[in-house]
């Protein structure tokens, strides 16, 4: 892959808080072309669970070829997109903290939609959670090890699950090897692996 090549792949930064950034991030994923590649970078303590779900819904629908990679933070709802990545990096240094949803509602809420609501974001959490580990090409069992209560997980404990790949630092210099062609984990691709729905 030539220099003028790698110039042209765009590069988007998903930094800072999800929901505050959604429109701009929405903009800069439009103007990827379907099918295209683009390098996404992942800084994020995540956000609206509603925007982490269109932002994947995005990269998916349109079929985006996206290299994610975690040059420092990717927490709660900023691990939908970068799962839904064709490929994901990790550094050493990254940081991905999986944990149970967390929602709130403004103060001036009846009981009924209080209930309701209740019932749609526990009916939300348990649909996210199987959809976080087909998008892995994980297990429940494995998303359940991390996600209840809440665990940090580094760059290196995140490749050595097969969910992605580890770069050191002295590769980060090559873009043609970032955007290589995602690598098979146990024969398959990432996010290969079917799931099966909790009971």
């Amino acid at each position: 892959m030539s220099r003028e090549q790698d110039e042209r792949i765009p590069e988007i930064a998903l930094c800072g808080d999800l929901t505050e950034h959604e429109s701009e991030l929405t903009d800069r994923l439009l103007d990827v072309e379907p099918g295209g590649e683009c390098l996404i970078y992942f800084d994020s303590p995540g956000g609206s669970p509603y925007c982490a779900m269109s932002l994947m819904t995005l990269i998916k629908l349109r079929g985006l070829r996206a290299t994610g990679i975690v040059t420092g933070e990717c927490s709660s709802a900023a691990l939908w997109p970068f799962a839904a990545c064709a490929k994901r990096l990790v550094t050493p240094c990254s940081v991905l903290l999986f944990h149970p949803m967390r929602w709130q509602s403004e103060e001036n809420v009846g009981l009924a939609e209080a209930a309701e609501w209740a019932r749609h974001f526990g009916q939300l959490e348990k649909d996210m959670d199987v959809l976080l580990a087909g998008l892995f090409g994980s297990t429940i069992e494995q998303m359940d090890k991390w996600i209840n209560p809440g665990r940090y997980v580094g760059g290196p404990e995140l490749a050595a699950a097969g969910l992605a790949e580890l770069v050191t630092f002295d590769r980060l210099g090559d873009l043609s090897y970032l955007l290589a062609p995602a690598p098979s984990v146990n024969g398959k691709a990432h996010g290969a692996a079917k799931v099966k729905a909790r009971a």
